[in-house]
């Protein structure tokens, strides 16, 4: 098994969208590359802890490549969008690619540059080593499992395509 963590707006969309991703295995929400121990949600709130909203993702690299990964995060945002996405502001959903692992970091580069060159402009997504990474609270988790109805900036059409995107 791999990860990845991907800060891509509200936690709670980008959670769901690669939950449907057939080889991803876990996911969980919380606060990444911020400068303070075991911040809350509501310290998080107010964008002076640092801390990105972001998603762990593990998952079997024999069923979904690190690079469907990322083409598929790169889909369910705005990459040219500083500090926000969907009705979401500030530092708190910026977008991030922060890996554990050196060996990623050619495939994640590849990827940007592809991404970049499609776009036609820099894009606003940091790439950098994770940090720190603190769980977010329970209801948080799978929340839009618990609250069908409930905000996503990803739209649904999204959450379908992840669904099919590496189908045997």
């Amino acid at each position: 098994m791999k990860d990845i963590y991907f800060a891509g707006g509200c936690f709670w969309g980008t959670e769901h969208y690669f939950k449907q991703v057939r080889g991803v295995i876990s996911t969980a929400v919380g606060y990444a590359n911020g400068n303070t121990d075991n911040p809350t949600y509501e310290q998080v709130y107010t964008d002076l802890t640092g801390y990105a909203e972001t998603v762990h993702i593990v998952y079997d690299p024999e069923v979904v490549s690190l690079t469907l990964l990322l083409e598929l995060f790169f889909r369910s945002i705005d990459p040219t969008s500083l500090n926000r996405q969907g009705n979401d502001c500030g530092t708190r959903y910026r977008t991030g690619i922060y890996y554990t692992a050196e060996e990623d970091i050619p495939t994640i580069r590849e990827v940007y540059r592809d991404i970049e060159r499609i776009v036609g402009e820099p894009l606003m997504v940091e790439v950098e080593p994770l940090r720190n990474f603190y769980i977010g609270e329970e209801y948080h988790q799978d929340y839009l499992d618990k609250n069908p109805r409930g905000y996503c900036h990803i739209p649904f059409e999204l959450m379908i395509m992840a669904r099919e995107a590496n189908k045997e």
